[in-house]
């Protein structure tokens, strides 16, 4: 057996594949168990498959159709943003004749260039196996007026989807864009694509295996403070280097003399969004109000106008990974709350833009680190990563495979001097019971203080008065290094956790 190891800059994943005599073991990546296991059936299958396959930028699509399908991918066309349908023509005369060995004409349209696809897969798959064909960045090859789209529904409709050997697969950043084109698509595509495959950024238990599996060796408070500011995005993990702590690998990230990611921010909705600008409107929007805004709250706060528009850039940005939507608990669906979870883009409008002029360079982080600003941010930062690991919180509440609702809840008193309250994940039980959790960030153990004690009655008492629920209520602490045990504690805290079980596979 033979073990070894290998990174792309593509995506920046770690793969290691396990090569056993006299049979083909598929590549073990990090993460994406699910994704692979559907990758394998597509290979097992004897029908022609159409794979969708969408996540947001640097998530890691293109690395893993690349390592999964290596051996059988025949032909491989990446799209290019803003360029002309000429140019587009030319790289996949170019992508033929690499694939081929043999030169080829840049093709007049799209139509003839499926044909002569066509006939190369025609001769390939003669040989016998299974071959793959791989269409990446799809949005970019099948903009406007382009005639990709429906050259390519052709080529399937008429031709692909009879080849029991052929597997083609489709990719795209513009995940919104699959979505609505593809997935949905109510014309040629309608129906044809055999498997979709979202992909999400990393959670906390793969971020600490991709970094393990490259010799990096930081503890999880440290992984943690990470996961904060680049999420679980392997391009972005990929910049972490050996013998550094989390803020000195933060620091030459982000602050360095030519820091990669310094502009990060400015090529991610660019490369995305047709009309980019109205995006960052609401980001910049939901950045001022981390506990979130309603669809009514963000028009007035980012002042762009209601209808259809505001809907698909909402769509967009959820479909995208940057928001997440949350049914406030016993209303309607109308009153949603949009909360901006996207770590990365948090960090820059907090920490870099408009500061680059003022920053110290090399250790601006580490200097950072431990002020009143940062303390605030880092609670925020830790909410958002609890609010994306909600089944590792069910399973440390021993409630895995109980039935409930996930919601959030917010209340607004109508008295000028009432009080009221937010709770930013509730997670209703079909036992009778319903989790109201909060998330502290802490450096050592959690203190609940006389103040705090007081707050978390008054969410409690309020919750259960406004909504009139009949069910037990159970305070819930998720915390970094647990809760320090007082009388308040012993009063109020029906369940803790620490950040240790958001590391659950």
């Amino acid at each position: 057996m033979v073990l070894y190891f290998a990174t792309t800059y593509d995506s920046r994943l770690v793969m290691a594949e396990y090569a056993t005599p006299g049979g083909r073991t598929p590549p073990v990546i990090v993460g994406r168990k699910a994704e692979q296991e559907e990758l394998s059936h597509a290979l097992e299958s004897d029908r022609p498959e159409l794979i969708a396959v969408y996540g947001r930028r640097r998530v890691g699509k293109t690395y893993l159709i690349r390592t999964f399908f290596e051996r059988e991918l025949c032909f491989e066309l990446t799209g290019t943003r803003d360029v002309p349908q000429a140019r587009q023509l030319k790289r996949f005369a170019e992508a033929l004749q690499s694939a081929t060995g043999f030169q080829h004409r840049v093709p007049r349209d799209w139509a003839e260039a499926f044909q002569e696809l066509t006939r190369y897969l025609e001769d390939q798959l003669r040989g016998g196996g299974r071959k793959v064909v791989f269409f990446d960045e799809l949005p970019w090859l099948a903009a406007r007026r382009s005639g990709f789209l429906p050259a390519f529904e052709h080529f399937w409709n008429a031709w692909g989807s009879r080849q029991h050997n052929l597997i083609v697969t489709i990719c795209g950043s513009a995940a919104s864009w699959m979505i609505v084109k593809v997935l949905h698509q109510k014309g040629g595509l309608h129906n044809r694509v055999t498997r979709s495959l979202p992909l999400h950024p990393f959670h906390l238990h793969e971020i600490e295996t991709f970094l393990r599996t490259r010799g990096i060796q930081l503890d999880r408070k440290q992984i943690i403070e990470l996961a904060m500011v680049v999420g679980g995005i392997p391009y972005y993990l990929d910049y972490v280097r050996r013998g550094r702590s989390a803020a000195q690998n933060i620091d030459a990230m982000f602050f360095a003399p030519n820091a990669p990611l310094s502009d990060e921010f400015e090529k991610l909705f660019a490369a995305l969004f047709e009309h980019h600008e109205r995006h960052v409107k609401v980001i910049r929007a939901l950045a001022r109000k981390r506990s979130g805004l309603t669809r009514q709250e963000i028009i007035k706060a980012s002042r762009l106008p209601s209808g259809g528009n505001m809907t698909t850039i909402l769509m967009e940005l959820e479909a995208s990974g940057f928001l997440c939507r949350t049914e406030p608990f016993g209303r309607a669906t109308r009153d949603s709350l949009y909360r901006l979870v996207d770590e990365l883009t948090l960090f820059h409008l907090q920490w870099i833009e408009g500061k680059r002029d003022r920053a110290d360079g090399d250790g601006q982080w580490m200097r950072t680190r431990g002020t009143p600003a940062w303390q605030a941010w880092a609670g925020y930062a830790f909410e958002s990563l609890c609010l994306k690991h909600v089944a590792q919180i069910k399973k440390a509440l021993g409630i895995a495979g109980v039935q409930t609702g996930r919601s959030s809840w917010r209340y607004r008193a109508a008295e000028t001097n009432g009080r009221g309250a937010q709770i930013d994940l509730v997670i209703d039980r079909s036992d009778g019971v319903i989790n109201l959790c909060e998330m502290k960030f802490s450096e050592g153990e959690f203190v609940i203080d006389k103040k705090y004690a007081g707050e978390l009655r008054n969410k409690q008492d309020t919750f259960r008065r406004v909504t009139r629920t009949r069910k037990a209520t159970f305070l819930t602490l998720v915390t970094t290094h647990g809760v320090m045990a007082n009388s308040m504690k012993s009063e109020l805290v029906q369940n803790e956790m620490t950040a240790d079980e958001l590391f659950d596979p």
